[in-house]
C-alpha cells in the first residue's frame, strides 16, 4: 500500500473518526437512522492507522509532504 496521508490529514481523520464513532454508540449498537454514519468513522480510523487511502490512490493524489 503506498503511503498518500500526510501528518494533518491524519489528525484530522482520527478526531473525525472518534467522532463518529462515538456518535454512534450514543444509542447503543443499533444500525439505524443517521447511527450507520460510525461505519464511516471506522474507514477513517484504518485509514489514518494505515498511512493509506483507497480513494486518494484511485485519484491519484497524496496529501503527504514532499521529501527533498
Amino acid at each position: 500500500m503506498p503511503v498518500n496521508v500526510g501528518t494533518v490529514d491524519r489528525y484530522v481523520r482520527i478526531v473525525l473518526g472518534l467522532a463518529l464513532v462515538a456518535f454512534a454508540f450514543q444509542d447503543g449498537l443499533s444500525i439505524q437512522g443517521w447511527h450507520w454514519a460510525g461505519l464511516i468513522g471506522v474507514v477513517l480510523l484504518a485509514t489514518a492507522f494505515f498511512k493509506s487511502c483507497p480513494i486518494y490512490t484511485a485519484l491519484g493524489m497524496s496529501s503527504c509532504e514532499v521529501r527533498r
